[in-house]
């Protein structure tokens, strides 16, 4: 995947780009809100909501990192699922090498998934900024 530059080495790090890059784009940023429950009990949690602060439209992001083989991309159906259950529309933003061809191929492919790389302009065409 291109993007050494923005390389992260977790998920917590992925998540903390997100913010970042909200911030710098004038957006209102918050990390691991909690929003309800899942279908099993559990608390539900967004890893990053970006607001603007003018028009308050809303985006929920998923923060999925794979730095090898690992089962980060096994869990993407399901998170994409649990995002239609959100209360605002919501992406996946996904980085690392560790992703197979055929998830790299899916991910974009659901309308509901960004690379890290491409998420500035993604923003910037989602906000209006």
């Amino acid at each position: 995947m291109p993007g050494k530059a923005k390389a992260v080495e977790s998920g917590n790090d992925l998540r903390d780009k997100v913010v970042v890059l909200g911030r710098k784009l004038g957006l209102d940023a918050d990390a691991e809100v909690s929003v309800g429950r899942r279908i099993w009990g559990a608390r539900r949690r967004i890893d990053v909501v970006l607001k603007h602060p003018d028009t308050r439209v809303s985006l929920g992001i998923e923060c999925k990192y794979q730095g090898g083989k690992g089962s980060a991309e096994e869990k993407i159906p399901a998170t994409l699922e649990d995002i239609r259950a959100w209360p605002i529309r919501g992406i996946v933003v996904y980085s690392g090498e560790g992703f197979s061809a055929n998830m790299q191929a899916y991910l974009p492919s659901t309308g509901m998934a960004v690379e890290l790389d491409d998420l500035q302009t993604w923003l910037e065409l989602y906000f209006g900024l």
